[in-house]
């Protein structure tokens, strides 16, 4: 994938802005979650491979629901790249900076954004010209307040940062009113037991809410 390609990508992030992020415990719920999310208009999502079944059911959603812009998430290893990349993922992301899976991704052209916590993140990151960055954990490091001090050191080069960890519906929109923010991930839109029990309305309400915080602060903005 070229560099423009992944920019599409990274462009279609920041337009989805909120990203739901799933713990998938059956790949055959991985279609109607998705169907659930899209019905409240989340375009976006990111399964975690803290799960054996996240590939299988990225799989499904990129068969039966293509709309959806789904990547994968929790991604440790260079050779999880690979089975990203065969999986159909669009994206992937890491909690770290670890420049082994860095390499693998630009090698294989594969759209990623690693995870950052300090100004030491950030600058590995950028050595590899990586500027849509995860900052996570998010709240359990400081959070907004936070952000803004390890941020404002190359807020000139253009670097965008998806906070996650400790995101709610409650805090969602101030993350969102920060400018060094490209969008935020959020698990509460559909937390893994709301999933195990196929509460799909519950889903869909949740993500209704969330894009309607969503777009409320556009129009301010």
């Amino acid at each position: 994938m070229s560099s423009t390609a992944e920019s599409q990508i990274f462009d279609r992030l920041a337009t989805a802005c909120v990203v739901a992020v799933l713990v998938m415990d059956r790949a055959e719920d991985a279609v109607p979650v998705a169907e659930a999310l899209l019905a409240g208009g989340i375009t976006a999502m990111e399964l975690t491979l803290r799960t054996p079944v996240a590939l299988d059911a990225l799989r499904e959603i990129k068969r039966i629901v293509p709309e959806m812009l789904a990547g994968i998430g929790t991604v440790l290893t260079p050779e999880q790249i690979a089975q990203v990349i065969d999986a159909g993922g669009e994206f992937a992301v890491a909690p770290g900076m670890n420049p082994r899976v860095v390499e693998a991704a630009l090698a294989s052209g594969l759209p990623f954004a690693p995870g950052i916590c300090t100004p030491s993140d950030i600058e590995r990151a950028l050595e590899y010209d990586r500027r849509l960055l995860k900052f996570f954990p998010a709240e359990p490091s400081g959070g907004l307040a936070y952000l803004r001090v390890i941020a404002a050191p190359y807020a000139h080069l253009g670097v965008k940062y998806i906070p996650l960890g400790g995101l709610t519906a409650a805090n969602m929109v101030d993350y969102l009113r920060e400018p060094s923010v490209g969008g935020i991930g959020g698990s509460w839109i559909a937390p893994r037991e709301v999933i195990r029990a196929h509460d799909w309305p519950r889903v869909t309400e949740a993500a209704r809410a969330a894009v309607a915080v969503r777009d409320a602060q556009r129009r301010e903005s």
